[in-house]
């Protein structure tokens, strides 16, 4: 099994809760990492080193490799930075593991357009951009692995998390297109809903319940995604505790109309297409 031997891999966010982990155990794999994180607060405020200069030493200690970046994701500058430590200090860039985020929770009738910009500056530009700076590098070489951390306050909702939810099912979205796209290049593009303690949950759930999910079960998953043998692409899974699902989009049978329905029409026939019995694995119909 070559798994992640010897191959480059970018996690952003690194510096602590699920990215650390997920370096962690790529680097105990063979994987070289790139740690990078800005080394702020969890509003997104601040920088420092620290945080991943830490797992950088941690994981040299267990005998692995790794660098540190302390670009922000949040602009194309800050992403050419990244990728950049990679080629620089490694030669390539083999997988993108776009975990860095921040919180600037609020219910939507008090959230002011600064929260929602800041959140999605650093996970939806911030997956674009890191994964935009890298594509090219992937489509030359042939081959490439791009993660996505969703989340299930995009696929579900989270009252107080318009922003967050938001910013993350547009993650979905574009993994969906990259997996198309990416395809006969050998990129491969997939998305993980974790469920974990850490310091971005840590108000967010009893104790109680966040002591039974733990941020190293959800590192298997996200490595398994960016091995050689790993061959999905535009899935979407959830992780956390004991248990690992995917997630898909399902539609109705739905009804046909004979010519342009009028309201009454649609009216009588709305359970009709909204019933999901007989439902399948919905697809793009314009594809």
């Amino acid at each position: 099994m070559a798994g992640v031997q010897d191959r480059v891999v970018v996690v952003t966010g690194a510096g602590g809760g699920l990215g650390r982990e997920y370096a962690l155990l790529l680097a105990r794999h063979g994987a070289r990492v790139v740690i990078n994180d800005l080394g702020g607060a969890r509003d997104g405020t601040g920088s420092g080193n620290a945080m991943a200069d830490a797992v950088v030493a941690e994981i040299r200690a267990e005998g692995g490799q790794a660098v540190a970046s302390y670009d922000s994701v949040a602009t194309e500058e800050g992403a050419t930075g990244v990728i950049g430590t990679a080629l620089r200090e490694y030669g390539a860039v083999h997988g993108v593991v776009n975990n860095a985020g921040i919180l600037r929770d609020a219910s939507f009738a008090k959230m002011t357009v600064d929260q929602w910009e800041a959140v999605q500056r650093v996970h939806l530009f911030g997956g674009y951009h890191v994964t935009r700076a890298a594509w090219p590098h992937f489509r030359e070489q042939g081959h490439g692995r791009v993660v996505m951390a969703t989340s299930t306050s995009g696929l579900y909702g989270n009252f107080g998390q318009a922003n967050y939810g938001a910013a993350k099912l547009g993650l979905v979205g574009l993994v969906n297109t990259l997996a198309v796209e990416g395809r006969k290049y050998n990129i491969l593009a997939n998305a993980v809903a974790p469920l974990a303690r850490t310091r971005m949950s840590e108000d967010a759930a009893p104790a109680e319940l966040l002591e039974r999910l733990p941020a190293e079960f959800v590192a298997p998953v996200v490595a398994h995604l960016l091995t050689d043998e790993c061959t999905d692409t535009g899935t979407v899974l959830i992780a956390g505790g004991d248990r690992v699902q995917r997630v898909a989009y399902f539609a109705s049978k739905g009804v046909t109309f004979t010519g342009t329905p009028s309201l009454r029409d649609v009216a009588d026939r709305w359970s009709d297409i909204t019933d999901m019995d007989g439902s399948a694995l919905g697809t793009n119909p314009l594809a």
